[in-house]
């Protein structure tokens, strides 16, 4: 008679979250459980009652929003932009506004349209920037968030720190970081890494602390590593935090590498406000704000789409 095996604890882990599995209609079909189970009732029968989860098809969770969806979602914010931007328009006209106090849009417009490949090329390297400062701040915070997550000692280290980079007023901390790191790249990176810092740490912290108490029971029943409660529960139980946290830091990122490029910079937004702001040029201002705008709503629809490809089974990914 063959003694009974003991099932691996990978591969009771790995049958979790692929027992379902969504077909290309989106319809859920079921698997076997691997053989190492079926051998063990009690265990296949509390894994089985776990395994159901929908998954739409990979194509619809990177697909664009539906045109209707598009529609429902943007008209709104769009036709209030439109309808502001008019009064705008007819106060300056009525009031007769001078135009280095504030332009009218079409004035705006028309500076935007006369040198686009300067706003272009400024705004890209902005975006650069910002995107860079982003990739530190929120890589940073979220590998120091696993290790306060899992280290009360080490929170209780760190944590007074981080509050205080939270607390401290960015624009004083600028001018020494470009002193410190010089005129290149990394000051800009360092100080939008800087604002976002604090959120990203403290979403991470939070995410991964919250997670199901049944789900971490069920895991250490099985003899889970802390790696594999970490890989396979905690870190899919914190992506909502993760995400929120993203959405935070995407506009602080941009603010971040502005003020750094206030500082110091041959080129990007932030430079060209300083040149404009001295030459009381408003219509480029103007011009320099919508072009942020542009980059940051660009990049959050960004974020949107990869929300939209990760979370498509949690809550908030479920329209109204």
């Amino acid at each position: 008679m063959r003694p009974a095996t003991t099932p691996d604890v990978a591969d009771l882990l790995d049958g979790i979250p692929g027992e379902a599995a969504a077909g290309a209609s989106g319809a859920v079909s079921q698997r076997r459980l691997p053989p190492t189970l079926e051998a063990s009732g009690d265990q296949a029968e509390l894994l089985d009652a776990t395994l159901y989860v929908a998954q739409p098809p990979a194509a619809r969770r990177w697909a664009l929003p539906a045109p209707r969806e598009l529609l429902l979602t943007g008209a709104p914010p769009l036709v209030a932009a439109l309808l502001l931007v008019l009064a705008w328009e007819l106060w300056i006209r009525v009031r007769d506004v001078p135009i280095y106090l504030a332009p009218a849009p079409s004035r705006v417009i028309e500076t935007l349209s006369e040198e686009p490949a300067r706003f272009i090329e400024a705004g890209s390297v902005s975006a650069q920037h910002a995107l860079g400062g982003l990739l530190l701040g929120a890589g940073s915070a979220f590998l120091l968030g696993v290790l306060m997550a899992h280290s009360r000692i080490i929170e209780r280290a760190v944590y007074p720190l981080a509050i205080l980079v939270k607390v401290t007023p960015i624009v004083a901390v600028a001018p020494l970081i470009v002193i410190w790191f010089g005129f290149g790249v990394w000051p800009k990176f360092i100080v939008a890494g800087l604002i976002t810092f604090f959120p990203m740490l403290v979403n991470t912290i939070t995410g991964l602390r919250t997670i199901d108490a049944a789900t971490h029971d069920f895991f250490l029943a099985l003899g889970a590593s802390r790696w594999q409660v970490l890989w396979r529960l905690r870190l899919p139980s914190s992506l909502p935090y993760l995400f929120a946290g993203l959405r935070i830091s995407i506009p602080l990122a941009l603010i971040g590498a502005v003020i750094a490029e206030w500082i110091r910079a041959d080129s990007g937004v932030g430079q060209m406000i300083v040149i404009a702001h001295g030459d009381f040029d408003t219509p480029t201002l103007f011009g320099a704000i919508v072009v942020l705008a542009v980059i940051g709503v660009a990049l959050t629809a960004a974020l949107a789409l990869l929300e939209r490809r990760f979370l498509f089974w949690h809550d908030s990914s479920v329209g109204p």
